[in-house]
This record gives structure tokens, C-alpha cells and sequence, in this order.
């Protein structure tokens, strides 16, 4: 399906970055990265950051062009000459590639992402995940929450064909370390477990397989660019499900009532301690 308004749940292609994530669900729809918002700040947070969209930042333009040259879909990427963007040439230059909607790189960053890319197809898994006869690049699922009747989206950096046998869907995370201990970390840190089981429901929800995989494809952003695959075990999903279950809740309500609060109640002082981490401190020292 292509369009840019989705009133009916199903995997559409062809629908724009910048149209998936301003949400073409016309009531509104909770994307996974969203449920995390909603967890790791407040409501009402995760309410102005969704109506007011940060501009790009320079910190992702290796992963963005990265994606672009891996996946074969994303923003223009063009090198500005020079190792220093700070002549008034070159601001502008850097301005006018950024309102265009493309990625700005010095050659020494474009020498890498391409080196990233070639790393991708000489290992043989991520090569096979990504290949280009397997599927197709950043097609968008929707779907509605049989617990909730919340819309919910997800955004696949890859989907391979169906009907050859179990569907194992890609995700690519560009990163500073691949050891599975950092993985390990990162997949914590920044939630990824929650994405692996938003994806999955997503997947199942729409009919395209019930038993379906989940992998993430990490690769450092430096020289030799080393890959690490890594599917996450059924406690990590479990754990995952039950924080997207709390989220989607706490969104379910926030829509009824039309109400977004902050960290506290706004009609209450908030008594707090010392975190647990100073008490301790605190008694070692004495």
C-alpha cells in the first residue's frame, strides 16, 4: 500500500521518513521509540517532543549515511570540501545540503560509511539479511492493540520477502564498540529489548508470520568496522513486552483524558531522598 494517511492496518511501502514519523495515523499512533519516550521521561515530554520535532543533529549523520549506503534508501549524502567547516563558505554550504533534507560529510566520514558498507557485504550474515533480492528497505506496519485499541507503528529497516521459510527481520545499529558485553549494554541501555518485542507484535499483527525473527546487526563506526549479530533471548523479550504494555497503557489514558503530566503532580510538592548510590557512600565514609 502507498499513501501518506493510514486508516487501515496492514505494511505500507513507500511512505516517507519524514511522513512515518509525523505520525499518518489521523488520530494519532505510538511508535516504539515513542513508548520509550513515554517510560524514560513523563508524558508530557513525550507530548512536546512528538509536536515539535528536533532538527537533525551533526552527532547522526555517520549512522544516517551509514543506513543510506547499507540499506540503499535514505537522504542525499554529499562531502563539503575541506577537514574544517568553519569558513562562511562552507556553513553555508553545510546549511543549504541540511534544508534540502541531505546529509553533509567530510570525506574522511564518507570514506568511512562507505568502508562500513563494504564491511557489511563481505560478512556473510548481515550480507544475506540486507541483500537486495532478500526484501525491501524501511517499510512501515500498523496495527491496533488488542488491549488498548491504541494505533501502533513500527518502521523495519529491512523486511524480507515472506514465503521462504521463517521471516528473520534485520535491524542495523551503527555503534563504538561490537563485543557482545557492550551489545549487551546498549540493547539495555537504549531499550532496544522494547523495540525487538514492539517489532515482533508488529510482524504477527499483520499477518506477515507469527514465529518470526528479530535480528540486530551492530558494527563499530571505526576501521575494521566489525559486525556483530545478535537475536535477544526470551527473557529480554518478555521484559520488553511487559515495559510496552505499560507504556501503551499509560498513552491509552493519556488520549482518553486528553491529560499529559510532567515528572510529579502539578498540584503536589514532591518529597524526595538522597539516591540509594550517596547513602551508601555516605555510610562507607563513616
Amino acid at each position: 500500500m502507498t499513501t501518506t494517511e493510514v486508516t487501515k492496518p496492514g505494511v505500507y511501502d513507500q511512505i516517507s521518513d519524514e511522513a512515518y514519523h509525523g505520525d499518518p495515523v489521523p488520530g494519532g499512533s505510538l511508535s516504539s521509540s515513542g513508548a520509550r519516550k513515554l517510560l524514560e521521561t513523563c508524558p508530557a515530554r513525550f507530548d512536546y517532543e512528538r509536536r515539535h520535532p528536533e532538527l537533525p543533529k551533526k552527532t547522526f549523520d555517520i549512522g544516517h549515511a551509514a543506513h543510506k549506503l547499507v540499506l540503499g534508501v535514505g537522504p542525499h549524502l554529499e562531502v563539503v570540501p575541506g577537514d574544517r567547516w568553519d569558513t562562511k563558505a562552507a556553513k553555508e554550504k553545510v546549511a543549504e545540503i541540511r534544508a534540502a533534507g541531505g546529509v553533509p560529510l567530510k570525506q574522511v566520514d564518507h570514506d568511512h560509511v562507505t568502508g562500513m558498507a563494504d564491511a557489511i557485504r563481505r560478512h556473510p550474515i548481515a550480507n544475506a539479511l540486507f541483500h537486495a533480492g532478500n526484501g525491501k528497505p524501511e517499510q512501515s506496519l500498523f496495527w491496533i492493540d488488542g488491549d488498548t485499541s491504541v494505533w501502533r507503528r513500527a518502521r523495519t529497516d529491512w523486511l524480507p520477502a515472506t514465503g521462504r521459510g521463517r521471516l528473520i527481520v534485520p535491524d542495523y545499529k551503527t555503534c563504538l564498540s561490537a563485543h557482545p558485553d557492550a551489545v549487551a549494554k546498549a540493547v539495555h541501555n537504549h531499550g532496544y529489548y522494547q523495540q525487538a518485542a514492539w517489532y515482533l507484535d508488529g510482524i504477527a499483527a499483520v499477518g506477515l508470520d507469527e514465529d518470526a525473527a528479530f535480528v540486530f546487526v551492530f558494527q563499530e563506526k571505526t576501521p575494521p568496522y566489525l559486525v556483530t549479530v545478535v537475536e535477544l533471548d526470551a527473557v529480554a523479550l518478555i521484559k520488553g513486552r511487559e515495559l510496552n504494555r505499560q507504556a501503551l497503557r499509560l498513552y491509552a489514558d493519556c488520549t482518553t483524558t486528553g491529560l499529559w503530566p510532567g515528572y510529579a503532580d502539578a498540584h503536589d510538592i514532591a518529597l524526595i531522598s538522597l539516591p540509594a548510590w550517596a547513602t551508601r557512600t555516605e555510610e562507607y565514609i563513616r
